[in-house]
């Protein structure tokens, strides 16, 4: 290294570059210093902005929340006015329950569409005329118009300590407007409920109409600084408030130093330390609290019910029943609770299926819904009707099955009357179906009677004048077979008509038609109808009673044949058709016509109890027709004909 170059290298810094950095340092410092407090305070003047805010959103929904259960209460009495049930002096009572409910509300009027009292919580007499402002007058008008609550402007004039401001809710039945009921509120009454006393020592609070003008004021600790202020209106239909505050407090000042802030900043967050671990603790009793009352609710509501519930683990394992439960099966909690199966209330010859359904149960496959028998420990018996449904805990695990059981034994006696009753309908229909026929089979009848008799006086000719008694053959056979056909007659008319017990049977359709063919064929030759029968030789056996099944189809063909008594005689077919549906297991039936069709305004009310358009019907056989086809599971319907007429269509379920 060059002797010059070691020589520089030790010479001393200047003294403007020596003192540079250390200045540069303390400058920064100090700026840091500075800058520290006035930081602190720019974030405590955000904090306190931020926080007034919060807390005036608060007293907001606070205020908005306690109008709306006024509005809720006066829903529910303007609901129960329009229904007419309550007298003047409960909802009298009623309005003094919701003046004690909220101290801001000074006062509840009904009123009528003329503006007359009707019934007031001061008990001012009914019929004087309610003082109501131009504004509550405008807002009634508009809650009139809208069917809404409405509130009304503050009337100007008073003093702020008297302002008070309506709520307008019309009461309707149907359309009918019956008036109004006015709540009126007292505006300085709502701060001081509404704002809690930790707030307004903190802040001003005052409420604001469209203007800016100050409808009420609360300062407990004085009037507002302005430097924190905030604005939020209320949001209530038909009037503009605007709820305002001003924090009491100034702008933070800066700390002396360092230290004193680092001491009351560790200070501050010890104590809200505190004051989270307190409310904190707070939070969880009030939550135990709820939990215990809503518990205690559940329970009252379970005891309180109807319905017995019962709950029973993967092992079929009882380890809940409530008291409803207890009542129909006849034994105590204690009894069930832990018990495993058989149940001591299974019934005996039932045994079988509650096996089954219990390994059904275990095997995770359970019905939702079925009918079974319990027995109580005196030996009677109670039909039930069981809903089961899976337990799934918190967690999304299955722990178990739930049951609702609800006793159906008045359902089981109302369809026992209903079915006792229909039969005696369907009986009295037959009876009524054959006097309508008595003409034709008096006809029928005739005709065959009168063949015999002229047989038999030829017969008896023959034998007065010695004749060959080899030609009475013919005769004799003739009488025989008229006498036969009479016969027929008479058996299928006893047949149709005999009461008998109701009893579903597989049968053939066919078998079914050619019990009732005479006594069609009697009217369709009365009224010169040909009638065309085309039943599929592979059609199935169906399940159906006998005697329902034979009286639809006499009663859908009979409504056939007259329906063509205006048609010309060539067109006068009756066609019975029938085909196997193997997508619903059912054998569909249509009768079809081609008489003069159904109207529309007809067809409307044609399967109506006692609608008939024949002036001697009942007006009861297509409504028995329809019963008993619902009595068997199918559907009874009925269209026009594309070639004129009707087309009644009905199923029946395939045997087995």
């Amino acid at each position: 290294m060059p002797k010059s170059a070691s020589i520089a290298k030790h010479l001393p810094l200047p003294v403007s570059v020596r003192w540079l950095l250390p200045m540069v340092l303390v400058l920064f410092f100090l700026a840091i210093l500075i800058w520290l407090p006035w930081q602190a305070r720019q974030l405590e003047s955000n904090e306190r902005q931020e926080q007034l805010i919060a807390d005036t959103l608060w007293v907001e929904q606070s205020i908005r929340f306690q109008l709306g259960r006024h509005e809720e209460s006066l829903r529910g009495l303007a609901n129960e006015i329009a229904t007419g049930h309550p007298t003047p002096a409960d909802v009298q009572q009623r309005m003094g329950r919701m003046l004690k409910n909220g101290a801001e509300l000074k006062s509840v009027v009904q009123v009528d569409p003329e503006g007359r009292i009707v019934v007031a919580s001061d008990g001012e007499a009914p019929g004087a005329q309610a003082a109501l402002g131009p504004a509550s007058l405008a807002a009634e008008d508009r809650a009139r118009r809208s069917r809404m609550p409405v509130y009304a402007e503050p009337e100007p004039g008073a003093a702020s300590q008297a302002l008070k401001m309506d709520l307008h809710f019309p009461i309707y039945r149907g359309n009918e407007w019956l008036g109004s009921l006015v709540a009126t509120f007292q505006l300085s009454s709502l701060l001081d409920e509404m704002v809690p006393w930790w707030f307004a020592q903190d802040n001003q609070i005052s409420l604001l109409d469209r203007d800016d003008k100050v409808l009420a004021r609360r300062s407990s600790a004085g009037p507002g600084h302005g430097v924190y202020t905030h604005k939020r209106a209320l949001d209530l239909p038909g009037a503009t408030i605007t709820l305002m505050t001003d924090s009491v407090k100034s702008e933070p000042k800066l700390l002396p130093n360092l230290l004193v802030g680092s001491v009351i900043a560790l200070s501050l967050a010890l104590l809200w330390s505190l004051f989270a671990l307190w409310s904190h603790i707070s939070r969880r009793l009030a939550a135990e609290g709820e939990l215990r009352q809503q518990m205690t609710f559940r329970t009252a509501m379970e005891n309180s019910l109807v319905t017995g519930l019962r709950a029973r683990d993967l092992e079929g394992r009882i380890t809940y029943v409530n008291p409803a439960f207890c009542q129909m099966v006849g034994y105590t909690a204690e009894e069930l609770i832990g018990r495993s199966p058989p149940m001591p209330y299974w019934a005996p010859d039932v045994m079988q299926e509650y096996q089954d359904r219990l390994a059904n149960v275990l095997a995770g496959s359970v019905t939702p819904q079925f009918e079974t028998l319990f027995q109580r420990p005196d030996g009677t018996r109670l039909p039930v009707l069981v809903f089961e449904a899976p337990l799934v805990d918190q967690a999304g695990n299955h722990t178990g099955y739930m049951g609702s059981i609800l006793d159906i034994s008045d359902r089981k006696r109302m369809e026992e009357l209903n079915r006792q009753h229909q039969e005696k309908l369907q009986a009295s229909a037959r009876l009524a179906t054959m006097g309508e026929i008595a003409s034709t089979l008096a006809h029928e009848l005739n005709q065959p009677l009168a063949a015999i008799s002229s047989y038999t006086t030829g017969a008896l000719n023959v034998l007065a004048r010695g004749g060959d008694i080899s030609t009475l053959k013919a005769p004799l056979e003739q009488a025989c077979a008229q006498a036969q056909r009479a016969g027929q007659i008479i058996r299928s008319v006893h047949q149709f008509v005999k009461n008998r017990e109701s009893q579903r049977q597989d049968i053939a359709l066919q078998t079914m038609l050619d019990s009732i063919l005479v006594l069609i064929e009697l009217q369709a030759r009365q009224h010169q109808v040909s009638l065309q029968v085309e039943l599929p030789e592979a059609l199935p056996l169906v399940r159906a009673d006998r005697m329902l099944i034979e009286q639809v189809l006499l009663n859908l063909t009979r409504n056939g044949i007259e329906a063509m008594a205006d048609v010309q005689p060539l067109k006068r077919v009756l066609r019975v058709v029938a085909h196997h549906d193997p997508a619903a297991a059912m054998v569909v039936v249509q009768v079809i016509d081609n008489g003069h069709g159904i109207p529309p305004d007809v067809a409307e009310r044609l399967f109506s109890p006692f609608f008939s358009t024949k002036a001697e019907g009942m007006g009861m056989g297509l409504n028995i027709c329809r019963t008993a086809i619902e009595f068997h599971g199918g559907t009874l319907s009925h269209r026009d004909n594309p070639q004129g007429g009707t087309i009644f269509t009905f199923t029946l379920p395939v045997a087995g």
